[in-house]
């Protein structure tokens, strides 16, 4: 295609979106609404799935050691437990190291078992990592079963639930997000097709004439990105500023150890371009099946 001919195709299309503007405003308004469901319900997911990540590689089998055991042996017992299958690390952990880390996460409080640190209650410990968070209660299991295993803990019962949980929001949040970007297709689509059929004339016209299909398609095909495109400008903007401050109120401002979104960046730019990517898609797709109806004259 000569420079000349695709310049006059965008020239044709932007003169096209001003003279039909109204049409051309509801079209980039049902982009616009639809896209900005769909990028707040993707944000939300994926920070589920994120914050689901961090829940479940924080848990930890605790093998408690029985004290008549004697520490040179620990090695060996810890070799022992890496042999296991779907254990992906193990690490040792001394009673003054976990008493320690007791006192630490209590705060305040736990400046209170500081006289414990003369008579020691805990008992040395294993910590098992699992290859897969969802391995963790076979992997206790067979823990269980060694000799110098005094206890076993992984939060039984509630690990299973929290795993469910975990699960459910993931699947929800996946259909959910489906469910949108398939409404978004058919409203956007359709909307795009009603821009479309007000220019049925024009295009029987063009048509009569002796334009080509190749011809006549075009400059829809670049109205139909544009109009798509335009409607993602505002959910970008929405996301991108509502984000950054719930970010920073629930990373910064509540300092919480509990839950931590995903970082403002890469999310925020790949938000964007997902945006742009589908807004531009079903634009296209809206004016090409739209105007494909009307070239069989």
């Amino acid at each position: 295609m000569k420079i000349r001919t695709l310049k006059r195709h965008f020239v044709e299309a932007f003169k096209s979106m001003g003279r039909n503007g109204w049409m051309s405003f509801a079209s980039i308004s049902a982009v616009t609404v639809t896209l900005l469901l769909v990028s707040v319900f993707l944000a939300i997911l994926l920070n589920i799935n994120y914050i689901a990540s961090q829940i479940e590689d924080d848990v930890q089998i605790r093998a408690y050691i029985e004290r008549t055991e004697k520490p040179e042996s620990y090695d060996g017992y810890k070799q022992e437990l890496e042999k296991l299958g779907k254990v992906k690390e193990v690490e040792y952990q001394s009673k003054e190291e976990g008493l320690d880390e007791l006192i630490e996460s209590l705060g305040d409080e736990g400046k209170a078992f500081s006289s414990l640190k003369n008579e020691n209650p805990l008992r040395d410990a294993f910590i098992i990592y699992t290859e897969k968070p969802q391995d963790t209660a076979a992997v206790a299991k067979e823990v269980e079963k060694f000799k110098f295993v005094n206890k076993v803990e992984y939060g039984k019962g509630t690990v299973e639930k929290l795993f469910k949980v975990t699960d459910v929001a993931r699947n929800v949040g996946i259909v959910l997000v489906l469910g949108l970007v398939f409404t978004a297709m058919f409203l956007i689509s359709n909307t795009i097709k009603l821009t479309i059929v007000t220019r049925r004339r024009e295009i029987e016209i063009m048509k009569l004439v002796g334009a080509t299909n190749g011809f006549i398609r075009w400059p829809f095909f670049i109205e139909g990105f544009a109009l798509g495109v335009a409607g993602a400008v505002l959910p970008i903007v929405v996301i991108t500023v509502g984000y950054q401050a719930i970010f920073d109120i629930v990373n910064q401002k509540l300092g919480t150890v509990f839950i931590e979104l995903l970082p403002v960046t890469p999310l925020i730019p790949q938000l964007a371009l997902l945006m742009i990517l589908i807004g531009g898609v079903i634009g296209v797709w809206g004016s090409l099946t739209s105007v494909r109806k009307f070239l069989k004259i």
